[in-house]
């Protein structure tokens, strides 16, 4: 293939792709209470009413708790595994690691259906904790996925170096491991906020009737009619997105923490 024909193809691919985000960017500063593109005139109102409407705020806030703490979760539980399946190799933390990655392989319909039958016979059912624990344990696989590719990168000699100088258990944790883990970990929590911040199936299916996060929050406007605030809750979702994944990139191997090894480490 020529390099002009892979570049119109490249070109073609990356229209594509923005075609829909450059719509519903339009849509979003419509002045017209209309779902329509071009739009006709402009307005920044509808992202005030999203940021500053008692309705559109609540649902903000409680998508933002959501996905902070069921990301921060989704870390604590995947941190333990991945660790222990890395540097003990017990037979109980493979068997924990596919259990963590079981319900992200799964349909989310099938996943979600799941957890509404096992809340909606607790007593925490319709709790926003349950939203919280159920996003946890559904997006604990990014987490554990990307740890475990941050252990395998060290190199074991490092850790026999440290024991030899005499460093404990403890102490080579703390300063070694955590270290060269980091930036997966970090990795790691970023995807299970943005994806917990834009999931809908799961939060609807066990908490939808009473926790009404920003996703839910736009499915249950349609009944109403149609508005641009639902275009700036999309813009808003895909800002927050590129902000998140573009400070990795630019201060992290982003293709080393997708799994990616240089030469020098094969």
């Amino acid at each position: 293939m020529s390099r002009f024909l892979r570049n119109a193809l490249m070109a073609l691919v990356l229209v594509f792709l923005l075609a829909p985000l450059v719509v519903v960017a339009g849509v979003s500063v419509n002045e017209k209470k209309e779902l329509i593109f071009p739009p006709h005139g402009f307005s920044l109102g509808w992202y005030g009413e999203l940021l500053t409407k008692s309705d559109w705020q609540n649902a903000l806030w409680k998508s933002v708790f959501i996905a902070v703490t069921s990301a921060a979760l989704a870390v604590s539980i995947a941190f333990p595994i991945a660790y222990f399946m890395w540097r003990y190799r017990v037979i109980y933390a493979r068997i924990l690691f596919g259990l963590g990655v079981a319900p992200f392989m799964l349909p989310p319909v099938i996943t979600a259906l799941g957890f509404l039958m096992f809340w909606v016979n607790t007593p925490f059912n319709g709790d926003i904790a349950t939203t919280l624990v159920s996003h946890a344990i559904f997006f604990v696989t990014l987490p554990l996925m990307m740890l475990s590719l941050g252990l395998e990168s060290i190199d074991r000699q490092i850790i026999e170096a440290s024991t030899t100088m005499g460093a404990n258990e403890k102490t080579m944790f703390r300063t070694v491991i955590l270290p060269m883990v980091r930036p997966y970990l970090i990795s790691g929590y970023a995807f299970a906020f943005v994806l917990s911040l834009n999931e809908y199936i799961i939060a609807y299916m066990v908490a939808g009737f009473t926790v009404e996060t920003l996703p839910i929050k736009i499915f249950n406007s349609l009944r109403y009619g149609y508005t641009p605030v639902m275009a700036a809750v999309a813009v808003l979702f895909v800002v927050v997105a590129m902000l998140v994944f573009g400070l990795i990139a630019r201060f992290g191997d982003l293709p080393k923490l997708l799994g990616a090894w240089s030469h020098k480490e094969t």
